[in-house]
């Protein structure tokens, strides 16, 4: 099935004559226990295949765009449902986000927030509901200059060179419960222009294990996370930044 499935995903990709962009494939917690996360390919099997990934109607594997970022699309992609199932992890481990793949050119900022879910679970939340708070970000690398090849000097040139995954470690006392992880890659390499910044969410089920006292509290609505002319969105990547202004509300902690 997983086979049929990275077939019919790859027949999308050439009927829209689109490069590929990715999505999250895979979740893998640290025990080696692998999830899948919404593969586009799923539209071609019914029933699909429940996963703790959110649907989203992307089919172009496409983007987000800033013309969008207050409306209900930036919060898990576009049209996104609830993922059916969970990812369930320990608080205080790491999991592996395995993307299919992403494009050299498509450098920015790579950050990972969280959302209590409500009593009755993540599967059926009313996603604009949800609240928000960044848990980590990464952008520029460390000690890159004005004449660090502009390829290079992003953390997303370290994701592409470790075959495209990505480690969320959950905060080791974060309170036992269900979560939304709203992993994102924001591709700026279009971002000179006004509206050319490209979001990529993907939202995941986690049910934390193993937690600690401490809640999340102070959460924002995705809707109210960027603007088209916030500083690290409307940015040109080609002009050797030594420095970044990740966009977005300030770490939780």
């Amino acid at each position: 099935m997983a086979t049929l499935l990275t077939l019919a995903t790859a027949s999308i990709l050439l009927a829209s004559g689109v490069s590929a962009h990715g999505f999250v494939q895979y979740i893998t917690t640290a025990e080696g226990i692998q999830y899948r996360g919404y593969d586009p390919g799923f539209r071609f099997s019914n029933p699909a295949p429940s996963v703790p990934g959110w649907y989203a109607d992307n089919p172009d594997i496409g983007f987000v765009p800033p013309q969008s970022f207050q409306n209900p699309d930036i919060i898990c992609h576009k049209s996104s449902r609830p993922g059916q199932d969970y990812v369930n992890v320990k608080a205080g481990s790491n999991i592996t986000l395995q993307w299919l793949t992403w494009p050299e050119s498509h450098v920015g900022p790579i950050i990972d927030y969280l959302a209590p879910c409500p009593s009755t679970g993540c599967t059926n939340v009313n996603k604009e509901e949800l609240k928000f708070v960044k848990v980590a970000q990464k952008a520029l690398k460390p000690g890159v200059t004005s004449s660090t090849n502009w390829l290079q000097a992003w953390v997303v040139d370290d994701f592409i060179h470790n075959d495209f995954k990505w480690t969320f470690t959950v905060p080791h006392d974060l309170k036992s419960g269900q979560y939304v992880l709203r992993h994102e890659i924001l591709a700026l390499h279009s971002a000179w222009d006004t509206n050319g910044a490209q979001a990529y969410p993907q939202c995941i089920n986690l049910n934390v294990t193993g937690g600690g006292q401490t809640e999340i509290k102070g959460g924002v609505e995705a809707t109210k996370f960027y603007t088209a002319e916030d500083p690290g969105i409307h940015i040109n990547v080609y002009s050797g930044l030594t420095e970044y202004p990740v966009p977005g509300p300030a770490l939780w902690r």
